[in-house]
Order: structure tokens, then C-alpha cells, then sequence
């Protein structure tokens, strides 16, 4: 027994030995494509002058207003997207514990009872010349191992660690953008309660237009017409208002969704007491594999795809495989556990695939286009996030300009209201020049407070664009 158990030792080492060196010799490195980030990848005259990136900076930093860092705090840990993926994470944990598993042999043990009775009407059973029964009884253990001789094993763990790094990635994704979506929603109400408040503003002005105009009517200054045409003035007023007020019930329910509640009202500040960072630093476009989960998602998914071809690869040579059982067996119950049951065996096999249905084969080239569509879909993955970020650059460095001239319009067109509003009093202009007038300040008005809003929304993509919000 003793010479038994040092054959075993001498097998297993010899094959440990034997799978390391080959495993060095098979299995190859994963190493990042080349010029998969361009220097040039955001279209912007604001070139980075060091490494620093809004990106890396806490979304408590950039969203500074407590009522809105509530909300955020509680769609966080409410939310059930988040929820979704932190189970995916477990999952993906769970089968990363079985792939390293994979290096230790498998053992079972169990009892066995077995009866055995052979047919008279063979040639065996000719020769004996009657039926015998036979009782056997036995406690096996078997055990099988195999050797990773190449790097088969190590691929397929190293795929499977990159199959969890990548839900990983995916949760803080769904972090990001459940941060952003929550921050432009609440900017969004914001800026609803701004517009909310203009129109109301328009209709108490317009309703007086409205007394003013029936008075210049019984003076004979005006005409019916014009009474008319400030009235629907009003209703158009009215009607927007309640457009508004719908509009801002419905985002309302978006948020409590992502919060995770029921629909229900949310509590908020005002537009005017927002103060998003001005001074949005780029960074490199290089951060970006690094900063934003999309992208590091799709490396993972790029490092999975090459480990599995790796596995494929190695399946074209032969496999090492080393089984053996042993433990008690006898035919009488009451011998079962003396020495002289005992019984073991070992059997150590080295397999070269020859044919198999062209399945080793098939298996490589799918491999090998997997891990193609992986690298093509982390390029567009990184081309994506470049778009990205110029888009959000674009609209955040031109709402300044575009805001200063919508005020230059307004100004205009409120001054316009008054001048032909007096003039109309004198019978000097007609009145319908004080009704464009008046709806051109209105949508004037409309203008800024959108802009506000496209301003701060674009400082948030561009926050998440450069891969902030999950840290």
C-alpha cells in the first residue's frame, strides 16, 4: 500500500511539473490593442495641460446641492437596476470561485451494494451448471485530476475573471448613469419650476392687456378683434401652464422610479441657487479606458474573448488525465472492513484528439471571431465615448453666448411690448404688433431658462461622458 501511495505521489508530481512547463509555453498574455485611443479623440480646442480629469472626482463634488445629493443617496440604494446588477456581480463571483477550482482533482465516496446473478442458459452458466448468487459490498472512493499541461485551465480562469471584472464595470455603469439621469431630471424640475413661475407671470400681464384692450374698445380706440386676439392670448397662457404642470408630474414619476418608490412629488430647490463647476477638466482621451465603466466593460469582454481562444487553442493537444479508485469491498458483509478488502487502482492517460466531428476546429474559429466582434465592439465602445464627450463640450461652451444673446432678445422684445403697447394707447399703432410682441417675449423668456437647462445637462454628460459618477 505504502509502494501504491509513492507511485501516486510520483505520477502527480511529474504531471504538476510537466503541466507548469507547458503552460508557460502555450497559453499567451493578453495585451491591449494598440492606438485604440487616439490623442485627437475629443474635437475640442480645450487641450488638456495635465492629467487631471473631472472624472475621477466624486459625484459629491460636482453636485453640491443637499437636496439633490438625497436623492442621489437614495436612488442609490433603492434603485432596482442597481439591485439587478449587484446580483449579477454574485453570479459572475460564483462561477470566478468555480473556474479556480478547476485546478484541484475531484473526489467522491460512497457505499455500494451490489447483486449478481448469471443466466444458466450461457456458456458460463453451462459449465456451472446452476444458478449462484452473489452479494457484494463495498466503500469506494474515486478521485480524477487533470493536467493543465496548456494553460487550458489558466485561460479559462483568466475569462472567467474577466467575465466579473466586466459586471464589475457594469455595475458602476448603471451607477453613472443612474447619477446622471437622477442630476438631469432634478435640473430638469428645476427649470420647469422656472418656466412655471414666467408663464404664470405671463398671464396675470396678459390678462390686464386683456382689461386694457376691452376699455380702449368701449373708448372706440380699438376693435372687437383686438379683444378677441388678447383673449386667446390668455388661453394660450393657460394652456401652457397646464402642459407644464403635466410635464413636471410625469419627470416627477421618472425620478421616483429611479428611486425606487412609488410615484410621489419631490422636494427641490430653485434653478437660481445651482452651482455646477465651471473649470470642466478633459484630461486625456487615454483616462477614459480607465474612467469610464462602458469602456473598461468592453476590454473585459475583449480579455474574455482572448482567454477563450486561448482554451480553444489548446484543445488541439493532448490532455493529461490521471484516475484512480480505492477503498473496501467484499462479498460478505462481516469481512467488509478486515485488511484484506482493501483494493485500489490508478490509471494515467495522455488523449490526442484525431477526429472529432471537426468540433475542436469549429470551436476555435467561433473563438477566434468572438474575440474579433470583441475588439471591434471595444473600438466603437472608446469612438463612442470620444463623441460623447465632444458633444458635451460643444453645448456646454456655446450656452454662455447663446444665453447672453437670448437676453439681448428679450430685452428687445420687452421693450417692444411696452413701446407698442403705448402706442396703441394713443391710437398710433395697431394692436396686433403688441400681440407678436408679446409672444415673442414669452418665447424669449422660454429660450433662457432652456438654456439654463441645456447648460447644466450638458455639464453632467460631460461629467459622465469622462467616466464620472460611480466613484
Amino acid at each position: 500500500m505504502k509502494s501504491l501511495i509513492n507511485i501516486i505521489k510520483g505520477i502527480t508530481f511529474s504531471a504538476f511539473v510537466l503541466g507548469a512547463i507547458a503552460s508557460c509555453m502555450a497559453r499567451k498574455e493578453y495585451e491591449r490593442p494598440k492606438n485604440v485611443v487616439d490623442e485627437k479623440l475629443f474635437r475640442t480646442d480645450m487641450l488638456p495641460s495635465d492629467s487631471v480629469s473631472i472624472g475621477t472626482v466624486s459625484w459629491k463634488e460636482i453636485f453640491t446641492d443637499p437636496v439633490l445629493q438625497g436623492h442621489i443617496s437614495k436612488a442609490l440604494e433603492n434603485n432596482l437596476d442597481i439591485r439587478i446588477a449587484l446580483q449579477s456581480i454574485g453570479s459572475a463571483e460564483a462561477y470566478l470561485k468555480q473556474s479556480k477550482a478547476a485546478y484541484q482533482p475531484t473526489l467522491s465516496i460512497g457505499p455500494n451494494y451490489t447483486f449478481q446473478t448469471q443466466s444458466i442458459n450461457t456458456q458460463f452458466g453451462q459449465i456451472i451448471g446452476e444458478r449462484r448468487y452473489v452479494n457484494q459490498f463495498d466503500i469506494t472512493a474515486s478521485i480524477g485530476w487533470e493536467a493543465d499541461l496548456w494553460g487550458k485551465l489558466k485561460s479559462q480562469e483568466k475569462a472567467q475573471l474577466a467575465t466579473y471584472l466586466g459586471t464589475v464595470a457594469a455595475h458602476k455603469a448603471v451607477k453613472s448613469d443612474l447619477i446622471g439621469s437622477i442630476a438631469s431630471a432634478y435640473y430638469q424640475l428645476l427649470t420647469f419650476d422656472s418656466q412655471k413661475r414666467i408663464i404664470s407671470e405671463t398671464i396675470a400681464v396678459r390678462e390686464r392687456n386683456l382689461e386694457t384692450t376691452k376699455a380702449l374698445k368701449a373708448s372706440g380706440n380699438l376693435t372687437e378683434v383686438a379683444v378677441q386676439q388678447s383673449e386667446a392670448l390668455v388661453f394660450n397662457a393657460k394652456s401652457l401652464l397646464i402642459d407644464i404642470d403635466t410635464q413636471i408630474q410625469l419627470l416627477e414619476n421618472t425620478m421616483s422610479l429611479l428611486m425606487g418608490e412609488s410615484s410621489h412629488s419631490i422636494e427641490r430647490s430653485t434653478l437660481e441657487s445651482q452651482n455646477l463647476p465651471i473649470d470642466l477638466k478633459l484630461g486625456y482621451p487615454a483616462q477614459l479606458l480607465s474612467n469610464r465603466p462602458d469602456v473598461m466593460r468592453a476590454e473585459y469582454n475583449l480579455m474574455n474573448a482572448f482567454e477563450l481562444t486561448n482554451a480553444a487553442k489548446a484543445q488541439f493537444y493532448p490532455t493529461l488525465k490521471l484516475t484512480g479508485s480505492g477503498g473496501l469491498q467484499s462479498v460478505d458483509l462481516d469481512h467488509l472492513f478486515s485488511v484484506n478488502s482493501l483494493f485500489a487502482n490508478v490509471v494515467a492517460g495522455l488523449a490526442q484528439p484525431i477526429l472529432n466531428k471537426r468540433q475542436i476546429k469549429t470551436n476555435y474559429d467561433v473563438s477566434l471571431a468572438n474575440q474579433e466582434t470583441a475588439y471591434l465592439n471595444f473600438r466603437k465602445t472608446v469612438l463612442t465615448a470620444g463623441k460623447e464627450v465632444s458633444d458635451a463640450i460643444r453645448v456646454f461652451s456655446v450656452q454662455d453666448s447663446f444665453i447672453e444673446l437670448k437676453q439681448k432678445e428679450l430685452d428687445a422684445y420687452k421693450k417692444s411690448v411696452d413701446y407698442s403697447q403705448e402706442l396703441v394707447n394713443y391710437g398710433m399703432a395697431n394692436y396686433l404688433e403688441v400681440l407678436n410682441a408679446s409672444v415673442n417675449s414669452l418665447n424669449a423668456e422660454l429660450n433662457i431658462s432652456n438654456a439654463e437647462y441645456n447648460k447644466m445637462k450638458a455639464a453632467v454628460e460631460l461629467y459622465q461622458a469622462l467616466g464620472g459618477g460611480w466613484k
